[in-house]
């Protein structure tokens, strides 16, 4: 495990959008990407609203790429975390730092304050 992807680009991938994103997912290794529950549990509300993707890709995206449990490490280091009211973002942050993973997103400012997370946009 090495990065942590969030909600924008688990939706870009499963649309396969974007050469510079499919280059970067190609030269990862077998393991080296995962998502969260939390950011899974945002496309999916996305899903079934009716917003890409729609659930079949997104079952086929979790076929290949596991998702990590929000777990007591994540949520210690969520509360350490400074307050944002209704973020997800602050959520998979913590998860990530939990774990010593890289945030791959095309967000990068809504992760900007998190002191010691690291994150990489790989959309441009």
């Amino acid at each position: 495990m090495k990065y942590l992807l969030d909600s924008n680009i688990i939706i870009r991938m499963t649309l396969a959008s974007g050469d510079i994103l499919r280059a970067r997912v190609a030269e990862c290794d077998d393991g080296d990407l995962v998502t969260s529950t939390i950011a899974l549990a945002e496309v999916a509300y996305g899903s079934v609203q009716g917003k890409p993707p729609p659930l079949d890709q997104l079952r086929a995206f979790l076929e290949e790429v596991p998702v990590l449990d929000f777990d007591l490490q994540a949520a210690l280091a969520y509360a350490s975390l400074p307050f944002r009211r209704a973020s997800f973002d602050r959520l998979i942050a913590a998860h990530a730092l939990s774990k010593g993973l890289i945030v791959v997103t095309d967000n990068v400012a809504h992760f900007a304050d998190v002191s010691g997370l690291k994150v990489e946009n790989w959309t441009e």
